[in-house]
């Protein structure tokens, strides 16, 4: 059976910032319309802060958000992988689109400097999910 809802799953390697907030905006954009996940190759204990403040601003609650480990299963029940920055550390399967999000890490970064990071990912996400719902033509 071929998969109506589209699932992306975004990976980073602490799973506390940029992949956090992808999943949020993708979510929220999307409205049920592409099932999302995120996940680190090494995931952190909490989710960054700063992350967590300029995703209210827009808001967007991740208060109650958790880094979570990646796992086989989760790549291979995706559609679209999205990375940034987890390296080797990914998973690779045959027949699943993946894309690689170069973007700063949030890591150690205040409200200012996460902000940008924040905005450039919303953008992406916008993109991906104008691709996610236009058919694809072979």
């Amino acid at each position: 059976m071929t998969a109506a809802v589209p699932e992306v799953l975004f990976v980073c390697v602490h799973n506390a910032g940029r992949s956090q907030m992808a999943a949020a905006l993708l979510d929220h954009h999307a409205k049920g319309s592409v099932v999302v996940r995120s996940a680190g190759s090494a995931p952190a204990a909490s989710v960054n802060p700063a992350v967590i403040a300029v995703m209210d601003e827009i808001g967007l609650d991740l208060s109650k958000a958790f880094p979570k480990p990646l796992t086989d299963e989760a790549v291979q029940a995706s559609d679209v992988v999205i990375t940034m920055g987890c390296g080797d550390a990914c998973p690779f399967y045959p027949g699943k689109r993946y894309l690689d999000w170069e973007l700063p890490d949030p890591a150690g970064k205040g409200v200012d400097d996460v902000r940008p990071i924040r905005d450039e990912i919303e953008r992406r996400v916008l993109t991906l999910l104008q691709e996610l719902s236009s058919p694809i033509v072979d």
